[in-house]
């Protein structure tokens, strides 16, 4: 099975990276782009079957203690198949 993970910086934490591909975005002519948010992909895969709730709860539990910092950033679970 695969897992799909997306962390992001929690709204209201500043995102000077997101601001820089905005500012480098408005500059080539995207005057349209307003706010620009960066954030990490990860696809986990497991060798072992499991049942598709095991495996969300133990992602849920390694994104949450390895894959993001829980103070400035959140995490969401895309896929799993």
């Amino acid at each position: 099975m695969k897992a799909k993970v997306i962390v992001q910086l929690k709204e209201g934490v500043l995102d000077p990276q997101g601001q820089t591909i905005r500012r480098s975005l408005n500059k080539m002519g995207h005057l349209e782009v307003s706010k620009v948010r960066q954030g990490k992909y990860f696809e986990v895969e497991f060798d072992s079957p499991k049942d598709e709730q095991t495996i969300r709860q133990l992602v849920e539990e390694i994104a949450r203690e390895v894959l993001s910092n829980p103070i400035i950033e959140s995490f969401e679970i895309e896929d799993i198949s």
